[in-house]
């Protein structure tokens, strides 16, 4: 008799333990998926903030064309990174492509504010600070998404929830970075040609 007690309270306490273990994973899995769910979700909101700001770029290209016919290369940087931002198709080719568009973007607006009369103009003006009110939007939804991505990369790298996250191949978020030269300021060249439209 004393036998099948010990037994039963053996078996009991397996049965408790594989419980709370169940619990325990269950648990990890799903705060894994919610974490993961809200990158995406805040990614989405990134992503539509820079949609608006790809959309006002080629008003804002064609805008200045006319003021800007010797700072074709910056013009053409623009053009180019926004066609690899529309190009990319994951949200990781998405992530690293913005930094070139905000780098190329960056060096835009460095010349626009290097030629008075072109500041002066209404309609680049109005573009200037709808582009303006964009990237303050850009900014809070890419603070947002980095915050995300934190929460979420911390836990997929943290004892026991990196078992639960290998185990079911949740993988780190990349987080969005200033582009390569973002921080290089372009140099502005006044040209004869431009001096001519003033």
């Amino acid at each position: 008799m004393e036998r099948k007690n010990v037994f039963l309270i053996i078996t009991a306490v397996l049965i408790f333990i594989a419980i709370i273990f169940f619990a325990i994973y269950t648990g990890l899995y799903n705060e894994l998926v919610s974490k993961n769910t809200t990158v995406d979700t805040l990614y989405s909101q990134v992503d539509t903030q820079y949609q608006r700001r790809i959309d006002l770029i080629p008003n804002l290209v064609e805008s200045t064309k006319g003021y800007l016919g010797h700072e074709q290369k910056v013009l053409i940087e623009v053009t180019q990174a926004r066609a690899r931002y529309n190009s990319a198709s994951t949200m990781n080719e998405k992530v690293q492509a913005s930094g070139g568009l905000d780098s190329a973007l960056a060096r835009l607006l460095v010349v626009v504010e290097s030629y008075p009369n072109l500041k002066a103009d209404t309609t680049i003006r109005a573009l200037m600070d709808e582009l303006a009110g964009t990237e303050n939007r850009v900014n809070v939804a890419r603070q947002r998404y980095n915050e995300g991505v934190q929460n979420y990369n911390v836990m997929i790298k943290s004892f026991p929830s990196n078992i639960v996250a290998k185990r079911h191949s949740f993988n780190a978020q990349i987080f969005f970075k200033a582009g390569h030269g973002a921080s290089i300021v372009p140099s502005v060249s006044f040209s004869t040609q431009y001096n001519q439209k003033e």
